[in-house]
């Protein structure tokens, strides 16, 4: 659920941004950051995974799939869950 709409509304009507985030249970670091665009530590580390995972599954010609690519990228160090993998593969 996104409530930045509700905090920006909140602004515009003179109430404090720090209240209402602590009412509404998020982080004022988290909702400034979408507020500025700064893509999340997620979404960085997903574009460098799926780099990763591009290169391994051209490297084998197209013949890879999840399990495999994630053993490859287990091997090279890049720590990360199959069910991960297998999202991004599936994404990309």
């Amino acid at each position: 659920m996104n409530v930045d709409p509700f905090i920006e509304a909140e602004k515009i009507a003179g109430h404090n941004a720090k209240r209402t985030c602590e009412l509404l249970k998020v982080s004022r670091t988290a909702y400034h950051a979408r507020r500025n665009g700064l893509p999340g530590r997620r979404a960085v580390r997903d574009a460098e995974l799926t780099e990763q995972i591009t290169a391994v599954h051209q490297r084998s010609r197209g013949t890879c799939g999840a399990p495999r690519v994630h053993v490859v990228l287990q091997r090279e160090g890049a720590g990360c869950g199959r069910r991960r993998v297998a999202r991004l593969v599936w994404q990309a």
